[in-house]
């Protein structure tokens, strides 16, 4: 489904990512995980187009290149980004921002449903969908960016950092959300440091760091590895 292939990434004079090479199955959630800085963050942002890679690097999604397009077209094509900070609209109510996330869409009525399975996944959206964005707590927010993204339909799902600073039984409700997310059809790309969680819904993951890949494996060979355990797992 996505490709991507020597991958890399500068800033200036920093190599934030060193030609990378990973795949993202259609139907699989596939997770990174990597301390603070290890080009996890970038890497997203390069495939839906906010950053532009070096020449050389190629990014595909169902065999069409995306290196070239913008970012709007890239969400055309099924791609969506849950970005790391939330980023919601505080000025607007959550069923602004939901309406916001089908920006593209001209199919009203479907819409509509849409925003309806969005309160089904968290029904404490449908309570507050009339209050600002802004004045929800840190885990509303974070669901609040999570169903702004599912508005798109997209066929990608690509997730920043979901648990980052919520506290830890909101952690293990957004992940159950995921794989709820993932069995009705979407394939998802995760970026966590929460290593132990991610690799426990993992089909398949990467560890990354300084912008390399330095392991790859099943979540549950990765979950296993000396080295994960001591690194990310504080085992």
């Amino acid at each position: 489904m996505l490709r991507v292939k020597d991958l890399n990434i500068r800033y200036g004079g920093i190599h934030a990512v060193k030609g990378i090479s990973f795949d993202v199955p259609q139907g699989e959630i596939i997770t990174m995980v990597g301390a603070n800085g290890a080009g996890k963050s970038s890497t997203l942002r390069a495939i839906c187009g906010l950053v532009k890679p070096d020449r050389g690097s190629v990014i595909t999604f169902m065999d069409r290149d995306l290196t070239s397009l913008d970012t709007a077209e890239i969400v055309r094509q099924g791609i969506t980004m849950v970005p790391e900070g939330r980023r919601v609209f505080p000025d607007l109510t959550v069923r602004e921002n939901l309406i916001l996330g089908a920006y593209f869409r001209k199919d009203d009525k479907e819409v509509e449903k849409d925003i309806e399975w969005v309160y089904e996944l968290f029904p404490r959206l449908r309570e507050r969908k009339e209050q600002l964005a802004g004045t929800l707590s840190g885990g509303e927010q974070q669901m609040l960016a999570v169903g702004r993204a599912l508005m798109s339909r997209p066929k990608l799902l690509m997730m920043d950092e979901p648990s980052l600073g919520l506290a830890p039984l909101l952690v293990k409700e957004i992940f159950e959300i995921i794989k709820d997310i993932h069995r009705q059809g979407v394939t998802i790309l995760l970026i966590e440091q929460n290593a132990r969680m991610a690799l426990q819904i993992a089909h398949y993951g990467y560890v990354l760091e300084t912008g390399s890949i330095v392991l790859e494996g099943t979540g549950e060979e990765l979950a296993g590895s000396e080295m994960v355990k001591k690194a990310y797992l504080g085992e």
